[in-house]
């Protein structure tokens, strides 16, 4: 495996690459590597000549108050975990590499925002469409993979590529989840043992609004109660949202009648959780 830290060496091999023919798949993240990010580069291994992993934790779409200098970072795992699974570059920037002056090009994302985590973290999806426009010229992949379990992410990547014309293709690789449904995540070893214990109920309460749709159910609003409810009473987690939308235009609706998503956050005393089920 070949780690690569500047952007000008980075250029390079992607258009060596493209220049003999083979395709490239890139699966982009913050480090902190686990199975959800192992699953991502297992899909483009089976479709892609090339494997490229970035790792950078990205300072424009933490806010003021967000994690950014505690997030999780272990170097040396991260480049274990990528040789073990066949990366073959390892993208690994600094802030000054990625970011040497001060921007002067804003990037404002106006749709598909404005609710779930968007909705509590002004300008965090414009933080990571900059990172990620940045990251596809750099790396110039055929195709991109992004798991559902951030699934607002995905529809602004899914945004992002068609309206700004990437040759592109976008994959939405299934959440990984612990034996009990707890969601993988580089921010669960955050949470206390209770907390853990708690967390499962996420799952739980998003897999009680699939069983009253299944059975029936078109009203979201009494499906958001009852989940609302459960979690209220199972957790000691604060609830940020509950939210049915149609997807992936992240629209509301009174009535379920589409493809849907029920999605969760619920913020312990040192971790924000989020999940979701796409119906």
């Amino acid at each position: 495996m070949r780690i690569i830290k500047t952007i000008q060496e980075m250029q390079s091999f992607s258009i060596d690459m493209r220049r003999t023919g083979k395709t490239i798949g890139f699966v982009p993240t913050m480090g902190y590597l686990h199975e959800g990010h192992v699953a991502l580069m297992k899909k483009s291994r089976e479709i892609n000549d090339v494997l490229i992993t970035s790792i950078f934790v990205n300072p424009l779409q933490f806010g003021p108050n967000e994690d950014f200098e505690k997030y999780p970072r272990d170097e040396q795992r991260d480049i274990d975990i990528a040789t073990e699974n066949g990366v073959d570059v390892l993208f690994m920037p600094t802030v000054d590499e990625m970011y040497p002056t001060k921007q002067s090009i804003q990037i404002e994302i106006l749709d598909r925002v404005d609710v779930l985590c968007g909705k509590s973290r002004p300008g965090h999806f414009d933080g990571v469409a900059t990172v990620l426009l940045k990251l596809f010229h750099i790396t110039s992949p055929d195709h991109v993979f992004f798991g559902k379990k951030d699934a607002q992410q995905v529809a602004v990547v899914d945004q992002l590529i068609k309206e700004l014309n990437f040759p592109i293709q976008l994959h939405m690789v299934e959440t990984v989840r612990e034996e009990d449904g707890l969601a993988k995540s580089s921010r669960n070893v955050y949470l206390s043992p209770k907390e853990r214990s708690e967390a499962v109920h996420l799952f739980k309460g998003l897999q009680i609004a699939q069983q009253k749709i299944f059975d029936g159910e078109k009203n979201p609003a009494i499906i958001v109660n009852e989940v609302k409810n459960y979690i209220i009473t199972h957790t000691t987690g604060k609830i940020d949202y509950i939210e049915i939308l149609r997807f992936p235009s992240l629209q509301p609706l009174t009535v379920i009648d589409q493809q849907i998503i029920v999605a969760v956050a619920v913020q312990f005393d040192q971790a924000r959780l989020i999940d979701n089920l796409i119906i």
